[in-house]
């Protein structure tokens, strides 16, 4: 009676602590969650909107250039992003987007906790993913896709151990939904396999040269199609012996293999039969992105935008420099003082994945969030066996001290301390920035400007928020929609025009003779802009200004012709 009632204590003290744990995180979650939106968010509204009242029909009918194709990557989450709104505005995006926060920030501590078996580690390691992913917790599709990505680990892991069939399902549902939900990240799916693919066919590779399997085939073929036509006895004895020699050899080798890996100095390397049957699980899930109604986009949306130059453009998917961001250089460097400088080791799949990330990361900066979401578990596994290794018993003790009462109150208040302070500087921000975002000027151009008749230069990062408001315009965040891979005109590079003019590396003039502008609106510290004011020019009259805005019509626009 005693050791069941002793039994039952401890599990009511893991439990305890489990509970506690997600609250906390999910609290920090919440915390993290910012309050103004970016422009991402204004068109997603919008597109969901214009598919809920048209359906789907592959072209933009937000930008005033006529016949722009559009492929709709994320239709589903921009409708469901329309419906939330339609039922509760800002208010109604932001309560969602903290409850995908706090589901994100439970699942990387639960997943992290399955697949390692310490919660405590994993508890500490979620608070750093979570701080690593502060930048990429907003509204928009990748919040939902963070969460598929988490659990496709947890499943493609438990697959692997138990191989059942509840296993596989939930993965081909994952690609299913990602395809319909964000499909600009649909080929990252079956990145996430690959490591575990590799490592099952460098095994297989290493059993057939080490083990000389083909010469042993070779051997049991020769030896059976003699037996079969019943000829040269004494030559099958020859061949049996040899193939029992090689045998012998084989099965040698097999044992100092095994305690070689047992006792590699770093990587660990593990054949692991259900790989195969994980493959057929990837080639269905593959299948899946012919269940969208975007038609091939899921297949060729990636292709297609590294084929164009708006990654080159694009702030987020730039090359990651190493001395701008120190969280991430912390990471790489708490990952290589665990394997340079201590007895850790680390499975062939995990290396694969970290340096596979790592590489993806380097190569453009918004893979920091998937090397932080993916790297968490395998920086869990490396610091529990970096423990192990150095006090056999360190694990127990941190988790016995980890659903300490005093610890468990300790862990609260910092959590809660920490959160608040997170949190703070947002109480007073509003859904929409009115510094970044032309507010103000919207209202004046739909007040005095006759949009029907309108074409409006605009920048960037703001083209959302326009169109969101219903106004036509040259360009918006939709990098894609404006380059020739996608738009389906080859000889109008709208994204280029755009880069180039707002650079000052073509007269803006020129950009506005050719897509006939009559009206521009920029910030009043755009380079476009300076030039208007220093020069004088007077083909531009002002019609509004404040702060930070300023709104032109363009007039006696023959004048550049004749000169």
């Amino acid at each position: 009676m005693e050791q069941k009632e002793k039994k039952r204590i401890k599990i009511d003290i893991n439990i305890n602590f489990t509970i506690i744990a997600i609250i906390l995180l999910i609290i920090f979650g919440i915390s993290l969650t910012p309050v103004t939106f970016q422009n991402d968010t204004f068109y997603t509204i919008k597109i969901g909107e214009y598919i809920k009242n048209f359906g789907i029909d592959m072209m933009d009918p937000f930008s005033w250039h006529e016949n722009l194709n559009y492929t709709y990557p994320h239709w589903l989450y921009d409708l469901l992003t329309y419906l939330i709104y339609s039922t509760g505005g800002f208010k109604g995006i932001y309560l969602v987007t903290c409850i995908l926060s706090a589901i994100l920030s439970a699942s990387i501590f639960i997943v992290n906790a399955k697949l390692t078996k310490s919660k405590s580690m994993s508890f500490i390691v979620t608070i750093g993913a979570l701080y690593m992913l502060q930048d990429y917790i907003t509204a928009r599709a990748q919040l939902v896709t963070f969460i598929l990505f988490i659990w496709e680990m947890f499943f493609i892991e438990k697959f692997l151990e138990k191989r059942k069939i509840i296993y596989g399902i939930p993965l081909i549902l994952i690609s299913l939904f990602i395809a319909n939900l964000h499909a600009a990240t649909w080929p990252f799916f079956f990145i996430l396999f690959l490591p575990y693919v590799a490592e099952y066919l460098i095994c297989v590779l290493a059993d057939i040269v080490l083990y000389n399997k083909i010469k042993i085939l070779i051997l049991k073929y020769r030896i059976k199609l003699l037996e079969k036509r019943n000829k040269k006895i004494e030559k099958i004895e020859k061949l049996k012996e040899k193939l029992s020699n090689k045998q012998t050899i084989a099965s040698k080798i097999k044992i100092k293999r095994e305690q070689e890996n047992i006792n590699s100095y770093k990587i660990v390397m593990k054949k692991n039969k259900n790989v195969r049957w994980l493959i057929v699980i990837m080639i269905i899930s593959a299948l899946m992105g012919l269940l969208t109604p975007i038609g091939d986009t899921p297949y060729t949306y990636l292709y297609k935008t590294m084929q164009g130059n708006t990654t080159q453009n694009i702030n987020e998917h730039l090359p990651m420099t190493l001395a701008n961001d120190t969280n991430t250089m912390s990471m790489l460097i708490i990952f290589l003082a665990i394997l340079i400088f201590t007895k850790t080791k680390i499975k062939l799949s995990d290396f694969f994945m970290i340096a596979g990330l790592c590489y993806l990361m380097l190569s453009t900066k918004r893979q920091v969030s998937m090397f932080a979401l993916i790297g968490s578990i395998i920086l869990t596994r490396l610091l529990i066996d970096l423990i192990t290794r150095y006090s056999k018993d360190g694990i127990r003790q941190a988790e016995k001290a980890a659903s300490h009462i005093a610890i468990i109150i300790a862990l609260s208040v910092l959590m809660i301390l920490l959160s608040y302070d997170t949190i703070k500087p947002k109480l007073d921000d509003e859904y929409i920035d009115t510094n970044s975002y032309p507010v103000y000027a919207c209202d004046y151009i739909l007040e005095n400007i006759d949009l029907k008749n309108a074409r409006f230069y605009n920048e960037y990062n703001y083209g959302s928020y326009m169109l969101f408001r219903g106004i036509p315009v040259f360009i918006d965040s939709r990098a894609d929609l404006y380059s020739p891979e996608f738009s389906g005109n080859s000889d109008e590079d709208i994204f280029s025009d755009f880069i180039n003019t707002s650079g000052i590396g073509k007269f803006y003039e020129d950009t506005f003779e050719k897509y006939d502008i009559t009206h521009v609106i920029c910030f009043k510290k755009a380079k476009m802009n300076m030039i208007i004011t220093r020069t004088n020019d007077k083909h531009y009259k002002e019609l509004y200004s404040d702060d930070r805005f300023v709104v032109y019509e363009r007039i006696n626009v023959n004048e550049y012709k004749t000169k």
